[in-house]
């Protein structure tokens, strides 16, 4: 079950994923696939069993993604002055170091790996402003006082396993932390005890004496040399019987690789980095035999054909994308909107324009498309939606002009035409001016604006008695008041 290629500990080189710059080049598309002045670079998923280069080639890093990975341990990361979160979740790391030198560590991911030495966690004492911890998943999270033990060690930490740190929790921790740290201690001893009697087992396991790690070419080989053995007893019909023997030789084959796949899936084993290693290579193992065979029977898979003998060109659409063929006459070119997936990166794109045609690879899947009209290769441009994802190739044709829209100024009918300049002519040679009445053209009398009307016969009231009780001197009236009786008093 392990890799042809792997040695004793199981490790193939060949299975082995390097960090590359054209790897994080192409993570850092975001950046302009720049990576000396990256803050943010994900290599979550890629099978790497090493990190190295990082600290040297992205020296501004801030974020850092290495989750689901094969790395068994913390290193190179020293120098990465600025970085604030790393996160290592699912990964085969068994102790916590080399962090002392990344001054700017907020936020610490180690969900899901192999940490079985608690004590490792005291090298963060120098992270003076780690504030998250995560270690949820890994051994030395089920050892008794975990949790005291870690709080008690780390000051400046805020939440632990995504859970907060109360204050008298801390100061019960730190009361008790001899004790803690006796039982810590006790406990990483036997576990270590535990860890040395996997490997042994692993390197058993590993060694080539087991039956169980026969291959494909071993049976092969037993069944070629029996056949042999048939063959001399019955020459007389060699030519009927070999293509029997292949095709039960093929059948054999088959039957004992899918037995022994269900043997490696459903044999118990422990969890540990050594597991995920095997289990990682064989999966490797069965993609390149799959490549190498590409197909149940042995045979190649038929490669698709995008142009026929007689020179035709056939339409294909492997990766199963909506497009809109387009032909913009004011502009004399063909429009092609092809919707790529949205997240999909650039470099995974190859487009190849021809006078007739035109061919995408969508992460080696063809799409081809025969063009309506003869277009320019060269003048042809490819742009990309940074919203939708879409990509939009620009193709003018080969024979055409571009047409040029003309602002015309439309009439209703000609006579209307007519009789409106008519009418201009008749303005502009007659002036006309207002006639005003002479009469009213007089100055403005400001002593008549408000006319006067006559008077009315009624007149004030009298409160003569009203006012001397008020003790108000009433004055005389004049002559020409009249007192109206029937007009009643205001009180």
């Amino acid at each position: 079950t392990r890799c042809g290629n792997a040695g004793i500990l199981g490790v193939c080189i060949e299975c082995i994923s390097p960090v590359t710059e054209d790897l994080i080049r192409r993570r850092a598309e975001h950046n302009n696939c720049e990576i000396f002045t990256l803050e943010e670079v994900s290599l979550h998923q890629q099978d790497i069993e090493r990190i190295e280069h990082i600290d040297k080639w992205c020296r501004d890093l801030k974020i850092l993604y290495l989750q689901n990975n094969l790395i068994p341990k913390i290193e190179n990361v020293g120098r990465l002055k600025n970085l604030e979160y790393l996160n290592l979740a699912l990964n085969n790391i068994e102790v916590i170091e080399n962090l002392e030198g990344c001054e700017s560590l907020q936020k610490l991911d180690l969900t899901v790996n192999f940490v079985g030495l608690l004590s490792s966690v005291e090298s963060l004492k120098h992270n003076v402003h780690l504030r998250e911890l995560y270690l949820v998943g890994n051994p030395c999270s089920e050892f008794q006082g975990y949790r005291q033990y870690v709080v008690a060690c780390l000051p400046q930490l805020k939440w632990l396993d995504g859970t907060a740190i109360r204050r008298a929790e801390r100061i019960q921790a730190l009361q008790d932390l001899d004790d803690l740290r006796r039982r810590v201690l006790q406990q990483e001893a036997e576990y270590s005890k535990k860890r040395e009697k996997q490997k042994r087992a692993g390197l058993k396991e590993a060694t080539p004496s087991n039956p169980q790690n026969l291959d494909h070419e071993h049976l092969c080989r037993n069944l070629s040399t029996s056949e042999n053995t048939e063959e001399d007893s019955n020459q007389v019909l060699n030519s009927t019987t070999k293509p029997l023997s292949n095709q039960s030789q093929n059948q054999d084959v088959n039957s004992y690789s899918k037995d022994q796949e269900r043997e490696f899936w459903e044999t118990p084993c422990a969890f540990t980095p050594e597991s995920r290693l095997e289990a990682h290579h064989h999966l490797e193992e069965t993609r390149r035999a799959k490549e190498r065979q590409s197909g149940p029977n042995g045979k190649a898979k038929t490669p698709r054909t995008l142009i026929t003998a007689e020179g035709k060109v056939l339409n294909v659409n492997e990766p199963k994308l909506d497009f809109h063929l387009t032909d913009d006459e004011d502009n004399n070119c063909m429009l092609l909107d092809l919707h790529v997936y949205r997240h999909l990166d650039t470099s995974l794109l190859d487009v190849d324009v021809q006078p007739t045609y035109v061919r995408v690879s969508v992460k080696g899947k063809v799409f081809q498309l025969v063009l309506d009209a003869e277009v320019k290769p060269d003048s042809s441009t490819a742009q990309r939606s940074q919203t939708t994802g879409h990509l939009l190739l620009t193709m003018p044709k080969a024979h055409g002009e571009i047409k040029i829209k003309k602002t015309i100024h439309k009439s209703s009918t000609g006579k209307s035409s007519n009789s409106s300049m008519e009418e201009k002519a008749r303005v502009n040679s007659t002036h006309e001016r207002l006639e005003v009445d002479p009469t009213k053209c007089s100055s403005v009398d400001l002593a008549n604006i408000v006319p006067k009307e006559q008077q009315t016969t009624h007149g004030p009231l009298q409160f003569s008695h009203r006012l001397q009780f008020c003790g108000i001197q009433e004055k005389p009236l004049s002559k020409e008041f009249v007192d109206d009786p029937e007009v009643p008093l205001l009180i």
